[in-house]
Protein backbone atom coordinates (compact mmCIF):
# COMPACT_ATOMS: atom_id res chain seq x y z
CA UNK A 1 0.00 0.00 0.00
CA UNK A 2 1.19 3.53 -0.78
CA UNK A 3 -0.21 7.01 -0.29
CA UNK A 4 -1.29 8.62 -3.56
CA UNK A 5 -3.52 11.31 -5.01
CA UNK A 6 -6.51 9.30 -6.18
CA UNK A 7 -9.31 10.44 -8.45
CA UNK A 8 -12.18 8.50 -6.93
CA UNK A 9 -14.72 9.74 -9.45
CA UNK A 10 -15.60 12.96 -11.24
CA UNK A 11 -14.94 15.96 -8.94
CA UNK A 12 -13.77 13.77 -6.04
CA UNK A 13 -10.09 13.56 -5.08
CA UNK A 14 -8.55 11.83 -2.09
CA UNK A 15 -5.00 11.63 -0.74
CA UNK A 16 -5.06 8.10 0.62
CA UNK A 17 -3.47 4.67 0.71
CA UNK A 18 -3.91 2.52 -2.39
CA UNK A 19 -2.48 -0.80 -3.55
CA UNK A 20 -0.08 -0.14 -6.44
CA UNK A 21 2.23 -2.51 -8.39
CA UNK A 22 5.62 -2.56 -6.66
CA UNK A 23 7.64 -5.41 -8.19
CA UNK A 24 10.83 -4.33 -9.98
CA UNK A 25 11.26 -6.45 -13.10
CA UNK A 26 14.61 -7.19 -14.71
CA UNK A 27 14.31 -4.18 -17.03
CA UNK A 28 12.72 -1.83 -14.51
CA UNK A 29 13.83 0.74 -11.97
CA UNK A 30 12.21 1.95 -8.80
CA UNK A 31 12.08 5.73 -8.51
CA UNK A 32 11.50 7.94 -5.50
CA UNK A 33 9.24 10.59 -7.03
CA UNK A 34 10.33 14.17 -6.39
CA UNK A 35 8.23 16.55 -8.52
CA UNK A 36 5.05 16.07 -10.55
CA UNK A 37 3.42 18.63 -12.83
CA UNK A 38 -0.33 19.10 -13.04
CA UNK A 39 -1.36 18.68 -16.67
CA UNK A 40 -4.53 19.86 -18.37
CA UNK A 41 -5.50 16.25 -18.97
CA UNK A 42 -5.26 15.52 -15.21
CA UNK A 43 -7.52 18.49 -14.55
CA UNK A 44 -9.97 17.41 -17.26
CA UNK A 45 -10.29 13.93 -15.75
CA UNK A 46 -10.92 15.61 -12.39
CA UNK A 47 -13.59 17.99 -13.69
CA UNK A 48 -15.23 15.79 -16.36
CA UNK A 49 -14.34 12.21 -15.47
CA UNK A 50 -13.33 11.44 -19.03
CA UNK A 51 -11.48 12.56 -22.14
CA UNK A 52 -13.08 11.23 -25.29
CA UNK A 53 -13.20 7.44 -25.06
CA UNK A 54 -11.05 7.35 -21.91
CA UNK A 55 -13.48 7.21 -18.99
CA UNK A 56 -12.62 6.97 -15.29
CA UNK A 57 -14.57 3.90 -14.20
CA UNK A 58 -12.53 3.06 -11.09
CA UNK A 59 -10.27 5.00 -8.68
CA UNK A 60 -7.15 6.17 -10.55
CA UNK A 61 -3.91 7.79 -9.38
CA UNK A 62 -3.28 11.04 -11.28
CA UNK A 63 -0.06 12.57 -12.63
CA UNK A 64 2.24 11.85 -15.57
CA UNK A 65 4.84 14.68 -15.65
CA UNK A 66 7.48 13.51 -13.21
CA UNK A 67 11.07 13.50 -12.00
CA UNK A 68 12.79 11.67 -9.17
CA UNK A 69 15.72 9.56 -7.95
CA UNK A 70 16.47 5.93 -8.82
CA UNK A 71 16.44 3.79 -5.67
CA UNK A 72 16.54 0.27 -7.13
CA UNK A 73 17.45 -1.25 -10.49
CA UNK A 74 16.46 -4.50 -12.17
CA UNK A 75 18.98 -7.23 -12.93
CA UNK A 76 19.30 -6.32 -16.63
CA UNK A 77 19.45 -2.52 -16.29
CA UNK A 78 22.76 -1.04 -17.47
CA UNK A 79 21.87 2.57 -18.38
CA UNK A 80 21.04 3.74 -14.87
CA UNK A 81 22.38 3.37 -11.33
CA UNK A 82 20.96 3.90 -7.86
CA UNK A 83 21.10 7.61 -7.01
CA UNK A 84 20.61 8.87 -10.56
CA UNK A 85 18.37 11.91 -10.89
CA UNK A 86 15.87 11.16 -13.64
CA UNK A 87 12.67 12.05 -15.43
CA UNK A 88 10.26 9.49 -16.81
CA UNK A 89 8.51 9.22 -20.16
CA UNK A 90 4.98 8.20 -19.14
CA UNK A 91 3.83 6.21 -22.20
CA UNK A 92 4.94 2.58 -22.39
CA UNK A 93 4.25 0.93 -25.77
CA UNK A 94 4.14 -2.71 -26.71
CA UNK A 95 7.70 -3.30 -28.03
CA UNK A 96 6.40 -5.95 -30.44
CA UNK A 97 3.80 -3.66 -32.04
CA UNK A 98 4.15 -2.44 -35.60
CA UNK A 99 4.11 1.17 -34.34
CA UNK A 100 7.08 0.47 -32.06
CA UNK A 101 9.00 -1.28 -34.82
CA UNK A 102 8.43 1.72 -37.08
CA UNK A 103 9.64 4.12 -34.39
CA UNK A 104 6.24 5.78 -33.91
CA UNK A 105 5.45 4.13 -30.59
CA UNK A 106 3.35 7.14 -29.51
CA UNK A 107 0.54 5.93 -31.80
CA UNK A 108 0.70 2.32 -30.59
CA UNK A 109 -2.96 1.48 -29.75
CA UNK A 110 -1.75 -0.61 -26.81
CA UNK A 111 0.41 2.08 -25.19
CA UNK A 112 0.06 2.22 -21.40
CA UNK A 113 0.13 5.89 -20.44
CA UNK A 114 0.26 7.10 -16.84
CA UNK A 115 -3.03 8.56 -15.57
CA UNK A 116 -5.00 7.49 -18.64
CA UNK A 117 -7.80 5.12 -17.56
CA UNK A 118 -7.34 2.47 -16.37
CA UNK A 119 -3.56 3.05 -15.88
CA UNK A 120 -2.45 4.62 -12.59
CA UNK A 121 -0.29 7.73 -12.66
CA UNK A 122 2.71 8.83 -10.62
CA UNK A 123 1.40 11.14 -7.88
CA UNK A 124 2.73 8.82 -5.19
CA UNK A 125 6.09 8.69 -3.39
CA UNK A 126 7.48 5.71 -5.33
CA UNK A 127 6.91 4.21 -8.78
CA UNK A 128 8.29 1.32 -10.82
CA UNK A 129 9.06 2.16 -14.43
CA UNK A 130 10.92 0.63 -17.39
CA UNK A 131 14.55 1.78 -17.50
CA UNK A 132 14.22 2.25 -21.27
CA UNK A 133 11.78 5.11 -20.65
CA UNK A 134 13.68 6.65 -17.73
CA UNK A 135 16.22 9.39 -18.51
CA UNK A 136 19.12 10.72 -16.48
CA UNK A 137 19.02 14.48 -15.83
CA UNK A 138 22.13 16.65 -16.23
CA UNK A 139 23.49 18.03 -12.96
CA UNK A 140 22.39 21.55 -13.89
CA UNK A 141 18.75 20.55 -14.52
CA UNK A 142 16.53 20.68 -11.44
CA UNK A 143 13.80 18.21 -10.53
CA UNK A 144 11.26 20.93 -11.31
CA UNK A 145 12.67 21.31 -14.82
CA UNK A 146 12.82 17.54 -15.16
CA UNK A 147 9.09 17.37 -14.55
CA UNK A 148 8.64 19.87 -17.41
CA UNK A 149 10.33 17.64 -19.98
CA UNK A 150 7.06 15.83 -20.71
CA UNK A 151 5.08 18.87 -21.93
CA UNK A 152 8.18 20.29 -23.63
CA UNK A 153 8.50 17.03 -25.58
CA UNK A 154 5.14 17.83 -27.18
CA UNK A 155 6.56 21.14 -28.40
CA UNK A 156 9.61 19.28 -29.67
CA UNK A 157 7.39 16.85 -31.56
CA UNK A 158 5.51 19.76 -33.17
CA UNK A 159 8.73 21.51 -34.19
CA UNK A 160 10.12 18.30 -35.66
CA UNK A 161 6.92 17.60 -37.61
CA UNK A 162 7.03 21.14 -38.99
CA UNK A 163 10.50 20.56 -40.47
CA UNK A 164 11.56 24.07 -39.47
CA UNK A 165 14.33 25.67 -41.50
CA UNK A 166 16.80 28.23 -40.08
CA UNK A 167 15.27 31.70 -40.24
CA UNK A 168 11.64 30.60 -40.51
CA UNK A 169 8.89 32.77 -39.05
CA UNK A 170 6.33 30.84 -37.02
CA UNK A 171 2.91 31.50 -35.56
CA UNK A 172 1.60 29.62 -32.52
CA UNK A 173 -2.13 29.91 -31.85
CA UNK A 174 -2.89 29.60 -28.15
CA UNK A 175 -0.56 30.68 -25.33
CA UNK A 176 -1.42 27.98 -22.83
CA UNK A 177 1.30 25.69 -21.44
CA UNK A 178 1.60 23.64 -24.63
CA UNK A 179 1.49 26.73 -26.85
CA UNK A 180 4.40 28.29 -24.98
CA UNK A 181 6.31 25.00 -25.14
CA UNK A 182 5.75 24.90 -28.91
CA UNK A 183 6.99 28.47 -29.27
CA UNK A 184 10.19 27.68 -27.36
CA UNK A 185 10.73 24.49 -29.35
CA UNK A 186 10.21 26.40 -32.62
CA UNK A 187 12.87 28.93 -31.61
CA UNK A 188 15.25 26.15 -30.60
CA UNK A 189 14.54 24.47 -33.94
CA UNK A 190 15.76 27.48 -35.89
CA UNK A 191 12.91 29.99 -36.17
CA UNK A 192 14.04 33.61 -36.23
CA UNK A 193 10.81 34.82 -34.65
CA UNK A 194 7.66 33.25 -33.23
CA UNK A 195 4.36 35.11 -33.00
CA UNK A 196 1.89 33.75 -30.46
CA UNK A 197 -1.82 34.50 -30.07
CA UNK A 198 -4.29 34.33 -27.23
CA UNK A 199 -7.45 35.97 -25.93
CA UNK A 200 -5.90 36.58 -22.49
CA UNK A 201 -3.26 39.29 -22.15
CA UNK A 202 -1.68 37.79 -19.01
CA UNK A 203 -0.89 34.56 -20.84
CA UNK A 204 0.78 36.51 -23.62
CA UNK A 205 2.86 38.44 -21.09
CA UNK A 206 4.32 35.16 -19.85
CA UNK A 207 5.23 34.12 -23.39
CA UNK A 208 6.58 37.57 -24.30
CA UNK A 209 9.29 37.44 -21.63
CA UNK A 210 11.26 35.25 -24.04
CA UNK A 211 13.39 36.90 -26.72
CA UNK A 212 11.95 36.73 -30.25
CA UNK A 213 8.47 35.74 -29.07
CA UNK A 214 5.96 38.37 -30.18
CA UNK A 215 2.46 38.39 -28.60
CA UNK A 216 -0.74 39.01 -30.57
CA UNK A 217 -3.84 39.74 -28.49
CA UNK A 218 -7.01 38.64 -30.29
CA UNK A 219 -9.45 39.97 -31.29
CA UNK A 220 -7.82 43.34 -30.53
CA UNK A 221 -4.97 42.66 -32.97
CA UNK A 222 -5.44 41.39 -36.51
CA UNK A 223 -3.40 38.19 -36.71
CA UNK A 224 -3.21 37.92 -40.49
CA UNK A 225 -2.30 41.60 -40.91
CA UNK A 226 0.41 41.32 -38.25
CA UNK A 227 1.95 38.35 -40.05
CA UNK A 228 1.62 40.03 -43.44
CA UNK A 229 3.33 43.18 -42.18
CA UNK A 230 6.14 41.18 -40.56
CA UNK A 231 6.81 39.03 -43.63
CA UNK A 232 6.32 41.51 -46.48
CA UNK A 233 2.98 39.96 -47.35
CA UNK A 234 4.14 36.35 -47.39
CA UNK A 235 2.78 34.90 -44.12
CA UNK A 236 4.14 32.48 -41.54
CA UNK A 237 6.36 29.69 -42.79
CA UNK A 238 5.07 27.48 -39.98
CA UNK A 239 1.86 27.64 -37.94
CA UNK A 240 1.47 25.46 -34.84
CA UNK A 241 -2.19 25.38 -33.81
CA UNK A 242 -2.55 24.72 -30.07
CA UNK A 243 -5.96 26.14 -29.17
CA UNK A 244 -8.23 23.57 -30.82
CA UNK A 245 -10.91 26.19 -31.44
CA UNK A 246 -12.67 26.68 -34.76
CA UNK A 247 -11.66 30.34 -35.02
CA UNK A 248 -7.97 29.67 -34.42
CA UNK A 249 -8.00 26.77 -36.88
CA UNK A 250 -9.27 29.14 -39.55
CA UNK A 251 -6.67 31.72 -38.47
CA UNK A 252 -3.94 29.11 -38.94
CA UNK A 253 -4.98 28.49 -42.53
CA UNK A 254 -5.22 32.20 -43.28
CA UNK A 255 -1.89 33.11 -41.70
CA UNK A 256 0.28 30.36 -43.15
CA UNK A 257 2.37 31.22 -46.19
CA UNK A 258 1.96 29.50 -49.55
CA UNK A 259 3.69 26.09 -49.41
CA UNK A 260 4.03 26.53 -45.64
CA UNK A 261 3.16 24.04 -42.92
CA UNK A 262 0.36 23.87 -40.35
CA UNK A 263 0.87 21.54 -37.40
CA UNK A 264 -2.29 20.52 -35.54
CA UNK A 265 -1.56 20.15 -31.81
CA UNK A 266 -4.72 21.41 -30.10
CA UNK A 267 -7.56 18.88 -29.84
CA UNK A 268 -11.05 20.27 -30.45
CA UNK A 269 -13.70 18.97 -28.05
CA UNK A 270 -16.18 18.70 -30.93
CA UNK A 271 -15.65 18.42 -34.70
CA UNK A 272 -14.71 21.73 -36.33
CA UNK A 273 -14.84 22.87 -39.97
CA UNK A 274 -11.59 23.06 -41.95
CA UNK A 275 -11.35 25.21 -45.09
CA UNK A 276 -9.78 22.60 -47.36
CA UNK A 277 -10.01 24.82 -50.45
CA UNK A 278 -7.99 27.55 -48.74
CA UNK A 279 -5.39 24.95 -47.78
CA UNK A 280 -5.31 23.60 -51.33
CA UNK A 281 -4.98 27.03 -52.90
CA UNK A 282 -1.79 27.58 -50.92
CA UNK A 283 -0.67 23.97 -51.29
CA UNK A 284 0.21 23.90 -47.63
CA UNK A 285 1.50 20.86 -45.80
CA UNK A 286 -0.50 19.64 -42.79
CA UNK A 287 0.98 17.62 -39.94
CA UNK A 288 -0.60 16.22 -36.77
CA UNK A 289 0.84 15.63 -33.31
CA UNK A 290 -0.17 13.03 -30.74
CA UNK A 291 2.14 13.18 -27.73
CA UNK A 292 5.73 12.46 -28.90
CA UNK A 293 8.22 9.76 -29.81
CA UNK A 294 12.00 9.76 -29.38
CA UNK A 295 12.01 13.34 -28.08
CA UNK A 296 13.04 13.04 -24.42
CA UNK A 297 16.79 12.87 -25.06
CA UNK A 298 16.63 15.94 -27.30
CA UNK A 299 14.41 17.87 -24.90
CA UNK A 300 16.71 17.18 -21.96
CA UNK A 301 19.76 18.14 -24.00
CA UNK A 302 18.24 21.50 -24.94
CA UNK A 303 17.25 22.28 -21.36
CA UNK A 304 20.67 21.24 -20.07
CA UNK A 305 22.44 23.38 -22.67
CA UNK A 306 20.67 26.51 -21.45
CA UNK A 307 19.14 27.17 -24.87
CA UNK A 308 15.67 26.59 -23.40
CA UNK A 309 14.75 27.94 -19.95
CA UNK A 310 11.52 26.47 -18.58
CA UNK A 311 11.89 27.77 -15.03
CA UNK A 312 9.84 30.97 -15.63
CA UNK A 313 6.86 28.81 -16.56
CA UNK A 314 6.51 27.26 -13.10
CA UNK A 315 3.72 29.29 -11.50
CA UNK A 316 3.51 27.66 -8.05
CA UNK A 317 4.61 24.50 -6.27
CA UNK A 318 2.47 22.73 -3.66
CA UNK A 319 3.58 20.19 -1.05
CA UNK A 320 2.35 16.62 -1.55
CA UNK A 321 -0.03 16.90 1.40
CA UNK A 322 -1.67 19.84 -0.39
CA UNK A 323 -2.14 18.03 -3.71
CA UNK A 324 -5.89 18.57 -3.73
CA UNK A 325 -5.31 22.31 -3.26
CA UNK A 326 -2.95 22.19 -6.25
CA UNK A 327 -5.68 20.71 -8.43
CA UNK A 328 -8.24 23.22 -7.20
CA UNK A 329 -5.76 25.99 -8.10
CA UNK A 330 -5.33 24.45 -11.56
CA UNK A 331 -9.09 24.35 -12.04
CA UNK A 332 -9.31 28.04 -11.14
CA UNK A 333 -6.75 28.68 -13.89
CA UNK A 334 -5.45 32.13 -12.97
CA UNK A 335 -4.70 33.99 -16.20
CA UNK A 336 -0.96 34.12 -15.54
CA UNK A 337 -0.65 30.46 -14.52
CA UNK A 338 1.33 28.18 -16.80
CA UNK A 339 2.43 25.17 -14.78
CA UNK A 340 1.41 24.09 -11.29
CA UNK A 341 3.69 21.49 -9.71
CA UNK A 342 3.50 19.21 -6.69
CA UNK A 343 6.61 18.47 -4.61
CA UNK A 344 6.26 14.83 -3.63
CA UNK A 345 9.81 14.20 -2.37
CA UNK A 346 11.76 15.88 0.42
CA UNK A 347 14.87 16.94 -1.54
Amino acid sequence: MAKALVLEEKRKLALREIDLPATVGSGDVRISVDTVGVCGSDVHYYTHGKIGPFVVKAPMVLGHEASGVVTEIGADVTNLTVGDRVCMEPGIPNPASKASKLGVYNVDPDVQFWATPPVHGCLTPSVVHPAAFTYRLPDNVSFAEGAMVEPFAIGMQAAARAKIKPGDVALVTGAGPIGVMCALAALAGGCAKVFITDLVEQKLQVAAQYDNVEPILVPQDDVSKTLQDATEGWGADVVIECAGAAASIQTALEAVAPSGCVVWVGMPVDPVPVDIVLAQSKEIRMETVFRYANMYDRAIALIGSGKVDLKPLISETFAFQHSIDAFDRAVEARPSDVKIQIKVGQS
